[in-house]
C-alpha cells in the first residue's frame, strides 16, 4: 500500500471545508429573504386590510427600525421594548406565536445600536440609558401620528423593562398603561438569587462536579459579578428550566439558532442582531447591575401591570412581586404566569392575550392575582 501524500489529503480537506462553507453560505442566503410573513386567519389566509411590515423609521436624528403587525390598524397601537440589552426578540414569534397582532398593533421595535438599528447613532457617547429612553418616547410619538392615537400602550421586556418603566415615569401623558414583563427590579441582587437557586439544586441532586464549579464563583450583592460566573449562567439557568422560556435547555437551539433560521431577515440584518447584542452588553451590562428600581421609580401615572413567570430567574419573580407591593400607581395588577420562566408572552400566549384584552385595554385588574 503506498503510503498517503500529506500534501494531498491537506489540499482535499482544504477542498472540502471550502465546498462545505460555500454550501453553507448559499443555504444561508437562501433561507434570508428578509420579507415580512403576512397577517393570517386561522385558517392560513392573508387578513384583508392588515399590515406587516419592516421599516426604518427617522429617530431623534436617526434610522431606526422596526417590525409593524396588526390585523387592523385601527387596533389599539402595543409598542414592544425588548430585552438584553441589545437582543431584539421578534424573530422568537415565528416559532412561538404571541398572536399580539389579532388585537394590537404591536410594534416591535430595535433599539438604538440593537438589530434593524444597528448603525443608529450606536456611537459610546450616544449609547446611553436616558438616550434609549428618549427614543423610546420618540417612536411613540410617530407611532401616535402614525396610527391617530393619543395614547399607545407599552410593554418592556427584561431590558426592555428598564427602559421602558423609566419612559412612562417621563412622559404619562402619552401611555395608556405601562405592562412590565419580567420587569427588572435590582439585577444584582437578581442574579444573587439565581446563583443561590442553582446550588441548592445541585447541592441537592448531588452534581458534585457543579457545586464545586459554583462554589468558586460567589455571587454577592455588594461586589461585580465574578467573570466565571457571567459565563456559565445561562448555561446553568437554562439547564434548570428558569431562563429564557420553561422549555428551553440552551440558548443556542432555542435562540441562537432560531435567529439565523428567521426568514424575514436578510443575512446582513441576521449578523447586526449579534453584533448589536455583544456591543450593547459591553456598554451595559455593569450600569444597571447595581440600580435598584425600587427608588428609582417609586410610582407611575399610569395603569400599570406586571407580568411574570413563576420560574423566572433571569429577572428574579419575588423582586419583582416586592416591587409591585411598593410602587405607586393609579391603577396596578400583577400576574403570576404558572408555566413560565422569563418570556410570558412566548411561553403562555392566550393567558397573554386575555389579560391584555380583559383588564388592561379595559383599565381594570379583574384577572390580577388576589392581593
Amino acid at each position: 500500500m503506498k503510503p498517503l501524500d500529506g500534501r494531498k489529503v491537506m489540499q482535499t480537506v482544504g477542498l472540502t471545508l471550502v465546498v462545505l462553507f460555500c454550501v453553507a453560505g448559499a443555504v444561508l442566503f437562501a433561507v434570508s429573504p428578509g420579507r415580512i410573513r403576512p397577517v393570517t386567519d386561522a385558517s392560513g389566509r392573508a387578513v384583508p386590510g392588515s399590515i406587516a411590515e419592516k421599516i426604518r423609521v427617522p429617530v431623534n436624528g436617526t434610522q431606526q427600525g422596526m417590525v409593524i403587525r396588526s390585523a387592523d390598524p385601527a387596533n389599539p397601537v402595543l409598542l414592544v421594548v425588548h430585552g438584553g440589552p441589545g437582543m431584539p426578540e421578534y424573530f422568537l414569534d415565528a416559532t412561538r406565536p404571541t398572536r399580539l397582532e389579532d388585537e394590537f398593533t404591536v410594534v416591535w421595535w430595535d433599539q438604538r445600536g440593537a438589530g434593524l438599528s444597528r448603525g443608529a447613532g450606536s456611537s459610546a457617547e450616544s449609547m446611553t440609558v436616558d438616550q434609549l429612553v428618549d427614543d423610546t418616547i420618540a417612536v411613540t410619538d410617530y407611532l401616535r401620528e402614525r396610527f391617530g392615537q393619543d395614547k399607545v400602550y407599552l410593554l418592556g421586556h427584561s431590558w426592555g423593562s428598564y427602559v421602558g418603566i423609566r419612559a412612562a415615569q417621563r412622559a404619562p401623558e402619552r401611555y395608556a398603561a405601562y405592562i412590565g414583563m419580567s420587569q427588572i427590579v435590582h439585577q444584582i441582587e437578581s442574579e444573587k438569587l439565581a446563583y443561590d437557586y442553582a446550588l441548592a439544586h445541585y447541592r441537592e441532586v448531588g452534581d458534585r462536579k457543579m457545586v464545586r464549579k459554583l462554589e468558586a464563583s460567589p455571587v454577592t450583592t455588594d461586589a461585580p459579578l465574578p467573570s466565571s460566573w457571567n459565563a456559565m449562567r445561562d448555561g446553568v439557568m437554562h439547564r434548570l428550566g428558569v431562563g429564557t422560556t420553561r422549555d428551553m435547555d440552551s440558548v443556542v437551539t432555542g435562540v441562537f439558532l432560531p435567529s439565523w433560521q428567521s426568514r424575514e431577515y436578510t443575512v446582513a440584518e441576521k449578523t447586526d442582531l449579534w453584533r448589536g447584542k455583544i456591543a450593547s452588553k459591553r456598554v451595559f451590562w455593569d450600569e444597571f447591575m447595581s440600580v435598584d428600581m425600587r427608588s428609582e421609580v417609586a410610582s407611575l401615572a399610569v395603569p400599570t401591570y406586571f407580568v411574570h413567570g413563576r420560574y423566572d430567574y433571569t429577572t428574579a419573580y419575588p423582586l419583582a412581586r416586592d416591587y409591585f407591593d411598593q410602587l405607586d400607581a393609579p391603577v396596578k395588577g400583577f400576574y403570576t404566569f404558572e408555566n413560565s420562566a422569563h418570556s410570558p408572552a412566548f411561553e403562555e400566549p392566550e393567558k397573554m392575550l386575555q389579560l391584555l384584552r380583559e383588564d388592561v385595554v379595559a383599565g381594570g385588574t379583574r384577572l390580577a392575582d388576589a392581593e
